[in-house]
Parts: structure tokens; sequence; C-alpha cells
């Protein structure tokens, strides 16, 4: 029999509950799933960080968008993807998201370089099972929606970077420039640099932090 020890991270316990059916219904008959679940960062952090010490992940799916740890360090999935692959480098990283700007894409392939990912609003179940048992077996599996991103060039490679992932979420939790130092190990003088660069690469001409936030929830950063 094949033990597999599972963890889906999702802040809707209903969708949780559909990918637990689904796997458990189309699972191989030699397969035992045993499947652990949570709905925000703290909760995953707790789970990952106990599986790495008594009994490491097979596979973990992470959703983006997630409720924020209470110390601000995990922001979404795929800090929590990035910790997995530290904590557990043999797990395999499954992405599922409503994102589907192929901006968003190409960053979460650079950062991550996922095993899995799937586009929520045009996964069925059965993509699901099949992505499942691919994964397990001859990773990657990416849904239609990223390959077809992938196969076509972008002129626009917009590339956020981990810290300045951290500059927005802070930026839109009400955070102001002049104590992100305290949230960011960085001089003032690189934060204000690195918000003038993406200021740029979002194309924010008025210079408006407001404006930059706007841009970056359009594109999905946020």
């Amino acid at each position: 029999m094949q033990h597999i020890h599972i963890l889906m991270v999702d802040d809707h316990p209903i969708i949780i509950e559909g990918y637990e059916n689904t796997l458990m219904a189309t699972k191989h008959d030699d397969q035992i799933l045993q499947i652990e679940t949570a709905n925000d960062c703290d909760t995953a952090h707790q789970l990952l960080q106990r599986a790495a010490i008594e009994k490491p992940y097979d596979i973990c799916f992470f959703d983006i968008s997630l409720p924020s740890s209470s110390n601000g360090k995990l922001t979404s999935g795929e800090d929590l993807a990035k910790l997995t692959r530290e904590l557990m480098p043999n797990a395999k990283v499954v992405i599922l998201t409503m994102f589907n700007e192929s901006y968003r894409v190409h960053n979460i392939i650079k950062e991550i370089n996922p095993d899995g990912f799937l586009i929520k609003s045009d996964m069925t179940s059965s993509e699901l099972a099949e992505a499942f048992q691919h994964i397990l077996t001859t990773p990657p599996y990416y849904s239609n929606t990223v390959n077809n991103y992938l196969k076509k060039s972008i002129s626009t490679d917009i590339y956020v970077d981990d810290i300045n992932r951290k500059i927005l979420h802070l930026l839109s939790q009400g955070i102001r420039t002049i104590t992100l130092r305290e949230h960011i190990n960085l001089s003032m003088s690189a934060i204000e640099k690195r918000k003038r660069q993406l200021k740029l690469l979002f194309s924010v001409e008025d210079g408006k932090d407001e404006t930059l936030l706007e841009e970056a929830k359009k594109m999905g950063f946020l």
C-alpha cells in the first residue's frame, strides 16, 4: 500500500472539502490518503513545522490568497510554498489560484517552480484527480491556462521578488513608508529605491503609492 501524506491550504473550508472528496473518491486502490488542512498561514506554518520533524508531507496544495501570519512574515501561499521547499525538499508543491494574469503566472513559476499549477476558474474535479496522480509520479502538471501563458512570448515580463512583494503587502496594510524599516531589514534609501523601481515596473505615472497598489492588485500581486 502507498501511504500519501497531504496538506491542503485554502481560506475557504468548502473548497478544501471539495478537494478532499475528489481525491478520496478517485484515489487508486493501493493508495491510503492522510489529509491535513489549514485555512490560514499560521495554522499551515505549524503543520509544516510539525511534519518536517515527525512525518514529511508527500504533496502540499497551496492557495495563493491567504490570511497573513500573526507576525507578518508569511503573507501568502507563495511564502508557504517557499517554506515547504526549505523544510521538506522532497515534498511536491502544488499551487491552486484564481489569479490567471500572465504576469502573475510567470512570477509564481520563477519564484517557486511548482510541481503542479492549477487555475481554479478552469479546473474540474476530473482535472484535479488527473493532476494529483500525475504530480505524484511524473511532475510537473500545469493546467491549460498556465501552459498557454508559458507558450506565448510575453513582451513585458513583470517579476516581483520576495522583498518587493513584502513592501507591496505592507503598504496595502496601511504601513507608511517611513516605518517600513521596522518590518524589512533594509535602509530607508534602499526601500525608496525599490519603491521607485516598482512604480516604473507597474507604469505608475503619477508617482502615488495608491496608484501603485491599484496596479499591483490588478495584476494579482496583492
